[in-house]
């Protein structure tokens, strides 16, 4: 990149774990810009709402009414996207109009009972707590027969999609593995190929020597904006010691990982001084009962926040047709989570 200043020259970033590209164009931060401030989404929500379909002992909106769980409560999402009784079928008119037919089992996993709280809020072990109940359920889903991947996530926020502040995620165990963590694992098979050695377990050593896009690091994660960032404090969490999944985290690596995500979510809790929406989600290796040596465990983290606490932003125009754009770059971005107190603001 000889004569390329990364800060100062729009340029294009390769993702490895992809192969697609991503614009940054970082002279773009001196337009003057007038966004959007959102209020806080749970700045006056109450520990019970009688209304809520996931508090303890409240009617679900299937009909099934909640016990009075103290801790997490798992359940079959009332309204799946996808069925775990789905007939086999398959669509094609010549090549042009092709579709299958998909099983799935959908879960719905509630953090807490208190309808108040979020992860950056929530006690340290209640956040150990859900981690763990993520193994658990896990392993319950990746021994079924016909599953052969396992996805959780969170969207957090309305903005988001999330249709119910009441702390929660989904944990969905497919018949197929999606097209997301298919892409990521094509890259990480050519990189092992060619290199001979993980990508993600390279790539993580060579932000923690550099540290200009390392956000924080613990004994067993490093938290970074990633060099490909399309979304402006986007993070990546990723085990520092080679791990292909979830069930392959031993109990330290666990409750490092609850500590990681309150961490990180304070920061960006900190960022607004309110509560901020994002999107999560774990990658990991497919439960097809292969091998995958070339699989190494990572988080996504998507807020959609443009380049301050007061922008938000969606992708529109070339991003939508061309290729994804930025204006604000990782290391700014990583520079800027860094600075941030690791207290919550509400807590100061």
């Amino acid at each position: 990149m000889d004569g390329l200043d990364l800060q100062e020259h729009g340029h294009r970033r390769l993702n490895p774990l992809t192969g697609e590209w991503v614009v940054v164009s970082p002279d773009r931060l001196r337009r003057p810009w007038r966004g959007q401030i959102l209020p806080s989404e749970t700045a006056q929500l109450k520990p019970y709402d009688p209304d809520c379909y996931l508090c303890p002992g409240n009617q679900r909106a299937g009909g099934v009414t909640n016990p009075v769980y103290r801790r997490t409560l798992l359940f079959d999402n009332d309204y799946p996207a996808l069925s775990s009784t789905q007939q086999a079928g398959s669509h094609n008119v010549e090549d042009l109009f092709v579709a299958r037919s998909e099983r799935a089992l959908c879960k719905v996993l509630c953090f807490s009972p208190r309808h108040d709280w979020t992860i950056p809020i929530m006690p340290d072990e209640d956040v150990e707590n859900v981690v763990r109940e993520w193994l658990r359920i896990c392993s319950e889903l990746s021994a079924i027969d016909w599953v052969n991947y396992v996805q959780i996530f969170e969207n957090k926020g309305s903005m988001m999609g999330c249709s119910n502040p009441h702390p929660h995620c989904q944990i969905w165990a497919t018949e197929t593995f999606p097209d997301a963590p298919a892409r990521e694992q094509a890259r990480q098979a050519d990189y092992l190929e060619s290199h001979d050695q993980c990508l993600l377990c390279r790539y993580v050593a060579r932000e923690t020597e550099l540290a200009e896009r390392l956000v924080f690091e613990t004994a067993e994660f490093a938290v970074v904006v990633p060099f490909w960032a399309i979304w402006p404090f986007e993070a990546l969490v990723v085990p520092r010691r080679h791990c292909p999944d979830l069930q392959g985290l031993d109990s330290s690596q666990l409750a490092d990982l609850a500590h990681v995500w309150k961490l990180l979510t304070i920061r960006y809790d900190n960022l607004f001084e309110s509560s901020l929406p994002y999107c999560m989600g774990f990658h990991q290796a497919p439960c097809d009962g292969r091998e995958h040596p070339e699989w190494h465990l990572h988080g996504h983290f998507y807020p959609p926040v443009l380049r301050s606490a007061t922008i938000r932003k969606y992708m529109v125009g070339y991003e939508m047709l061309g290729e994804p754009q930025r204006d604000f770059t990782p290391e700014e971005a990583a520079k800027r989570l860094r600075a941030l107190d690791c207290r919550h603001f509400s807590a100061r």
